[in-house]
Protein backbone atom coordinates (compact mmCIF):
# COMPACT_ATOMS: atom_id res chain seq x y z
CA UNK A 1 0.00 0.00 0.00
CA UNK A 2 1.07 3.03 -1.10
CA UNK A 3 2.23 6.14 0.97
CA UNK A 4 -0.28 8.92 1.97
CA UNK A 5 1.11 11.87 0.56
CA UNK A 6 1.23 15.26 1.73
CA UNK A 7 -0.57 18.24 -0.78
CA UNK A 8 0.96 21.85 -1.27
CA UNK A 9 1.56 24.26 -4.11
CA UNK A 10 1.03 22.62 -7.49
CA UNK A 11 3.92 22.71 -9.88
CA UNK A 12 3.77 22.03 -13.74
CA UNK A 13 5.93 19.46 -15.52
CA UNK A 14 7.65 22.21 -16.92
CA UNK A 15 8.63 24.05 -13.42
CA UNK A 16 10.19 20.66 -11.93
CA UNK A 17 12.11 19.59 -15.05
CA UNK A 18 13.36 23.70 -15.14
CA UNK A 19 14.17 23.26 -11.48
CA UNK A 20 16.63 19.92 -11.51
CA UNK A 21 17.87 20.80 -15.60
CA UNK A 22 15.97 17.95 -17.04
CA UNK A 23 13.59 17.78 -19.84
CA UNK A 24 9.62 17.60 -19.14
CA UNK A 25 9.39 13.77 -20.58
CA UNK A 26 12.34 13.14 -18.17
CA UNK A 27 9.90 13.78 -15.61
CA UNK A 28 7.50 12.37 -16.71
CA UNK A 29 9.25 8.88 -17.06
CA UNK A 30 10.69 9.14 -13.59
CA UNK A 31 6.51 9.39 -13.28
CA UNK A 32 6.11 6.75 -14.78
CA UNK A 33 8.96 4.23 -13.59
CA UNK A 34 7.92 5.21 -9.87
CA UNK A 35 10.27 7.56 -9.17
CA UNK A 36 7.98 10.15 -8.15
CA UNK A 37 4.73 9.77 -6.58
CA UNK A 38 1.83 9.60 -9.31
CA UNK A 39 0.91 13.00 -10.15
CA UNK A 40 -2.74 14.48 -9.68
CA UNK A 41 -4.29 15.29 -12.80
CA UNK A 42 -6.29 18.31 -14.14
CA UNK A 43 -9.58 18.12 -15.69
CA UNK A 44 -7.84 18.27 -18.90
CA UNK A 45 -5.60 15.67 -17.43
CA UNK A 46 -2.61 17.83 -17.13
CA UNK A 47 -0.25 16.96 -15.16
CA UNK A 48 -0.01 18.32 -11.77
CA UNK A 49 3.06 18.39 -9.08
CA UNK A 50 3.84 19.16 -5.24
CA UNK A 51 7.27 19.80 -3.35
CA UNK A 52 7.09 16.57 -2.47
CA UNK A 53 7.31 15.33 -5.85
CA UNK A 54 10.51 17.95 -6.49
CA UNK A 55 11.87 16.44 -2.98
CA UNK A 56 11.58 12.95 -4.36
CA UNK A 57 13.28 13.84 -7.12
CA UNK A 58 16.33 15.35 -5.68
CA UNK A 59 16.42 12.33 -3.69
CA UNK A 60 16.35 10.45 -6.72
CA UNK A 61 18.89 12.31 -8.36
CA UNK A 62 21.41 12.52 -5.57
CA UNK A 63 21.04 8.24 -5.19
CA UNK A 64 21.69 7.52 -8.91
CA UNK A 65 25.49 8.73 -8.69
CA UNK A 66 26.53 6.61 -5.83
CA UNK A 67 23.94 3.46 -6.26
CA UNK A 68 23.50 3.67 -10.16
CA UNK A 69 20.42 4.58 -11.87
CA UNK A 70 19.07 0.97 -11.76
CA UNK A 71 19.25 0.53 -8.04
CA UNK A 72 18.51 4.37 -7.49
CA UNK A 73 15.27 3.53 -9.65
CA UNK A 74 14.23 0.57 -7.16
CA UNK A 75 15.12 2.19 -4.08
CA UNK A 76 12.41 5.25 -4.49
CA UNK A 77 10.18 2.82 -6.16
CA UNK A 78 10.06 0.61 -3.10
CA UNK A 79 9.78 4.24 -0.67
CA UNK A 80 6.59 5.30 -2.68
CA UNK A 81 4.87 1.79 -2.12
CA UNK A 82 5.60 2.01 1.41
CA UNK A 83 7.95 -0.63 1.30
CA UNK A 84 10.73 1.25 3.48
CA UNK A 85 12.35 -1.96 4.76
CA UNK A 86 13.17 -2.92 0.92
CA UNK A 87 14.77 0.41 0.38
CA UNK A 88 16.81 -0.01 3.03
CA UNK A 89 17.83 -3.34 2.36
CA UNK A 90 18.75 -2.08 -1.43
CA UNK A 91 20.90 0.70 0.65
CA UNK A 92 22.55 -1.48 2.56
CA UNK A 93 23.44 -3.92 -0.85
CA UNK A 94 25.52 -0.77 -2.27
CA UNK A 95 27.40 0.24 1.15
CA UNK A 96 28.45 -4.04 1.68
CA UNK A 97 29.70 -3.19 -2.14
CA UNK A 98 31.64 -0.18 -1.43
CA UNK A 99 33.11 -2.03 1.51
CA UNK A 100 33.91 -4.97 -0.47
CA UNK A 101 36.09 -2.98 -2.63
CA UNK A 102 37.46 -1.27 0.46
CA UNK A 103 38.84 -4.62 1.06
CA UNK A 104 39.55 -5.52 -2.20
CA UNK A 105 41.50 -2.72 -2.56
CA UNK A 106 43.41 -3.39 1.17
CA UNK A 107 44.28 -7.54 -0.29
CA UNK A 108 45.75 -5.66 -3.35
CA UNK A 109 47.77 -3.45 -1.42
CA UNK A 110 49.11 -5.95 0.77
CA UNK A 111 49.90 -8.16 -1.96
CA UNK A 112 52.34 -5.83 -3.95
CA UNK A 113 53.64 -5.17 -0.31
CA UNK A 114 54.78 -8.69 0.10
CA UNK A 115 56.05 -9.19 -3.14
CA UNK A 116 58.71 -7.05 -1.98
CA UNK A 117 61.72 -5.04 -3.68
CA UNK A 118 63.02 -6.96 -6.75
CA UNK A 119 60.63 -10.07 -5.81
CA UNK A 120 59.91 -10.89 -9.44
CA UNK A 121 62.71 -10.45 -10.90
CA UNK A 122 64.64 -13.17 -8.68
CA UNK A 123 63.66 -15.91 -11.43
CA UNK A 124 66.74 -18.16 -11.47
CA UNK A 125 65.74 -20.44 -8.86
CA UNK A 126 67.72 -24.15 -9.11
CA UNK A 127 66.34 -26.13 -11.97
CA UNK A 128 65.34 -23.29 -13.63
CA UNK A 129 65.70 -21.87 -17.51
CA UNK A 130 69.01 -20.19 -16.84
CA UNK A 131 68.89 -16.17 -16.98
CA UNK A 132 65.61 -16.39 -19.82
CA UNK A 133 63.05 -17.82 -16.47
CA UNK A 134 62.08 -20.47 -14.87
CA UNK A 135 60.86 -23.86 -15.50
CA UNK A 136 57.41 -24.89 -13.97
CA UNK A 137 58.46 -27.28 -11.53
CA UNK A 138 60.78 -24.90 -9.68
CA UNK A 139 58.48 -22.11 -9.58
CA UNK A 140 55.82 -24.30 -8.03
CA UNK A 141 58.00 -24.82 -5.32
CA UNK A 142 59.28 -21.92 -4.55
CA UNK A 143 55.59 -20.34 -4.68
CA UNK A 144 54.20 -23.36 -2.64
CA UNK A 145 51.89 -24.47 -5.13
CA UNK A 146 50.98 -27.68 -7.07
CA UNK A 147 52.47 -27.30 -10.91
CA UNK A 148 48.51 -28.28 -11.72
CA UNK A 149 47.92 -24.83 -9.97
CA UNK A 150 49.73 -22.92 -12.42
CA UNK A 151 48.20 -24.40 -15.17
CA UNK A 152 45.20 -23.80 -13.87
CA UNK A 153 45.87 -19.80 -13.18
CA UNK A 154 47.37 -19.76 -16.94
CA UNK A 155 44.32 -21.07 -18.48
CA UNK A 156 42.48 -17.92 -16.26
CA UNK A 157 44.98 -15.48 -17.60
CA UNK A 158 46.62 -14.69 -15.12
CA UNK A 159 49.94 -16.11 -15.61
CA UNK A 160 51.19 -16.13 -19.67
CA UNK A 161 54.80 -18.55 -19.82
CA UNK A 162 56.02 -18.38 -23.15
CA UNK A 163 57.24 -21.93 -24.71
CA UNK A 164 60.56 -23.07 -25.31
CA UNK A 165 60.96 -23.40 -29.01
CA UNK A 166 63.27 -26.73 -28.52
CA UNK A 167 61.35 -28.23 -25.88
CA UNK A 168 58.31 -26.96 -25.45
CA UNK A 169 58.49 -26.40 -21.65
CA UNK A 170 56.93 -23.50 -20.03
CA UNK A 171 59.36 -21.04 -19.30
CA UNK A 172 57.95 -18.63 -16.45
CA UNK A 173 59.99 -14.71 -17.25
CA UNK A 174 60.24 -11.86 -14.64
CA UNK A 175 56.44 -10.67 -15.88
CA UNK A 176 55.04 -14.17 -15.15
CA UNK A 177 57.05 -14.78 -12.07
CA UNK A 178 55.72 -11.38 -10.81
CA UNK A 179 51.99 -12.36 -11.87
CA UNK A 180 52.44 -15.65 -10.07
CA UNK A 181 52.93 -14.00 -7.04
CA UNK A 182 50.49 -11.72 -7.14
CA UNK A 183 47.96 -13.87 -7.86
CA UNK A 184 49.17 -16.45 -5.10
CA UNK A 185 49.01 -13.53 -2.62
CA UNK A 186 45.32 -12.52 -3.79
CA UNK A 187 44.45 -15.89 -3.61
CA UNK A 188 45.58 -16.27 0.14
CA UNK A 189 43.60 -13.35 0.51
CA UNK A 190 40.54 -15.33 -0.23
CA UNK A 191 39.81 -14.01 -3.98
CA UNK A 192 38.53 -15.83 -6.98
CA UNK A 193 40.04 -16.10 -9.81
CA UNK A 194 37.44 -13.72 -11.82
CA UNK A 195 38.36 -11.24 -9.34
CA UNK A 196 41.62 -11.38 -9.79
CA UNK A 197 41.99 -11.48 -13.46
CA UNK A 198 41.79 -7.54 -13.48
CA UNK A 199 43.34 -6.57 -10.82
CA UNK A 200 46.54 -8.85 -13.23
CA UNK A 201 46.11 -6.65 -16.21
CA UNK A 202 45.90 -3.60 -14.47
CA UNK A 203 49.69 -4.46 -13.36
CA UNK A 204 50.03 -5.55 -16.89
CA UNK A 205 49.28 -2.80 -18.40
CA UNK A 206 50.76 -0.26 -16.08
CA UNK A 207 54.02 -2.05 -16.74
CA UNK A 208 54.82 -3.24 -13.35
CA UNK A 209 54.40 -3.26 -9.98
CA UNK A 210 56.13 0.31 -9.34
CA UNK A 211 54.53 2.12 -11.37
CA UNK A 212 50.59 0.75 -9.53
CA UNK A 213 51.32 3.37 -6.87
CA UNK A 214 49.21 6.14 -8.93
CA UNK A 215 46.93 3.70 -10.10
CA UNK A 216 45.85 3.00 -6.03
CA UNK A 217 45.72 6.56 -5.35
CA UNK A 218 43.58 7.49 -7.74
CA UNK A 219 41.36 3.87 -7.07
CA UNK A 220 41.55 5.64 -2.69
CA UNK A 221 40.45 8.59 -4.16
CA UNK A 222 37.24 7.06 -6.18
CA UNK A 223 35.79 4.86 -3.56
CA UNK A 224 36.12 8.35 -1.06
CA UNK A 225 34.33 10.10 -3.75
CA UNK A 226 31.68 7.31 -3.84
CA UNK A 227 31.21 7.50 -0.31
CA UNK A 228 30.48 10.75 -0.09
CA UNK A 229 27.99 10.84 -3.12
CA UNK A 230 26.49 7.75 -0.86
CA UNK A 231 26.26 9.72 2.33
CA UNK A 232 24.60 12.61 0.20
CA UNK A 233 22.04 10.30 -1.28
CA UNK A 234 21.78 9.22 2.37
CA UNK A 235 20.51 12.49 3.40
CA UNK A 236 18.09 13.50 0.48
CA UNK A 237 16.45 10.14 1.01
CA UNK A 238 16.26 10.84 4.71
CA UNK A 239 15.26 14.64 3.79
CA UNK A 240 12.16 12.96 1.35
CA UNK A 241 11.38 9.96 4.16
CA UNK A 242 10.62 12.68 6.77
CA UNK A 243 8.95 14.77 4.14
CA UNK A 244 6.63 11.62 3.78
CA UNK A 245 5.38 11.82 7.08
CA UNK A 246 5.79 8.48 7.84
CA UNK A 247 7.72 6.17 10.49
CA UNK A 248 10.83 5.45 9.96
CA UNK A 249 10.52 1.89 8.68
CA UNK A 250 7.38 0.02 7.42
CA UNK A 251 5.41 -1.79 9.81
CA UNK A 252 2.97 -4.75 8.69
Amino acid sequence: MGRKLQRGERLRPIDLARAHGLSTQAVRNYEDAGILPAADRTAHGYRTYTPLHARALRAFLALAPGHGHRTATAIMRAVNEGADEEAFRLVDGTHAQLLDDRRTLQSVENALRALGPGAASDSRVEGGAGSGGTFIGPLAERLGVRPATLRKWERAGLVRPYREPRTGYRVYDEAAVRDALLTRQLRRGGHLLEQIAPLIEQVRTAGGVEPLETTLRDWHARLAARGRTLLSGAAELEAYLTATARPESHRP
